[in-house]
């Protein structure tokens, strides 16, 4: 069985039901409105341990009721806990999220205790990070704790899986030095890259520039139209998406990462398969409403 580490956020998320996006002033109904766990950290932890692998998270939680409800979530899938800790001062993470009539969403973060997570923490964490097989961050924590995660996992011959989002310009050299695999969407590839990511000729050329910066493989995820990846050698490909109707797109991104790391083989030889059976994990998620919720279990995933 795989060892997943996923240093990242944990969030309650609160979903807007809206035919469309309001305009500037302008005031509208809601046509619902509801609750449920969410954050990127926790969406790809709870789809990696759904997967079928042991899975650990590092992250942090605010003392509240929140807190409460997102760990017998996690309690529930079995995810290792035993580095999810309590900050007194901040609450659990939020996340308000616009969700259109075409699936699509617009979403606003309150960072709480998701920003309080510090190097330290990581540390205190580092037995399951150079036992794991591969160790998965985001940027909803922040920059330092991450950086000092990839160094405890590149001593121990760990994977690295950086999922630039949300999307930031000046990552810290650094830390694409230490990253094996990133896993950016159009938005984010042009933030890292300055280079407007619309064809595969504009993929190929932002991820050459990532290659440049240090990083081994890109993958590129553009939603409904598949995955493209790219490799040290400058080799590439595309890996189409399932075709189904997207009620929600919230967490296929996460459901991909998190599904991803499950079925990759310590020598990455099976890249477009693992993509490919993430790919059909993603088609699955956006067909329910939700984040965690909708994040399929592996005995779901077939093709």
């Amino acid at each position: 069985m795989k060892k997943i580490v996923v240093l990242g956020s944990i969030n309650i998320d609160t979903i807007l039901n809206i035919e469309r996006l309001p305009l500037p002033g302008e005031t509208m109904a809601m046509h619902d409105r509801s609750i449920a766990g969410g954050g990127k950290g926790a969406n790809q932890a709870i789809a990696s341990v759904r997967a079928g692998s042991e899975t650990s998270f590092i992250a942090k939680i605010g003392n509240d009721h929140a807190a409460d409800f997102m760990m017998n979530t996690f309690k529930s899938d079995g995810l290792n806990i035993d580095n999810v800790t309590i900050d007194k001062n901040a609450g659990t993470g939020k996340a308000y999220i616009l969700l259109d009539e075409h699936g699509q969403n617009s979403i606003l973060i309150y960072g709480g205790a998701n920003q309080t997570i510090t190097a330290q923490d990581v540390d205190n964490a580092s037995n399951a990070i150079s036992e794991a097989d591969c160790l998965i961050a985001q940027f909803e924590v922040p920059v330092p704790a991450i950086i000092e995660s990839f160094k405890i996992a590149k001593a121990n011959n760990v994977l690295t899986i950086l999922n630039p989002a949300p999307a930031k310009k000046d990552i810290p050299a650094e830390l694409l030095e230490l990253t094996d695999i990133i896993t950016p969407n159009e938005t984010e590839a042009e933030a890292i890259t300055g280079i407007k990511v619309v064809d595969e000729a504009s993929m190929k050329e932002a991820a050459d520039k990532m290659h440049e910066m240090g990083v081994g493989i890109v993958l590129i995820t553009v939603g409904s139209k598949g995955s493209f990846y790219s490799l040290e050698d400058h080799s590439y490909g595309f890996v189409d998406a399932f075709k189904v109707k997207a009620v929600d797109t919230t967490a296929a991104g996460d459901t991909f990462i998190g599904y991803l790391a499950s079925q990759l083989h310590k020598e990455l030889d099976n890249l477009e398969g693992a993509m490919r059976f993430a790919n059909k994990a993603s088609s699955i998620t956006v067909q329910e409403k939700g984040a965690q919720n909708s994040i399929p279990y592996h005995n779901q995933v077939e093709f």
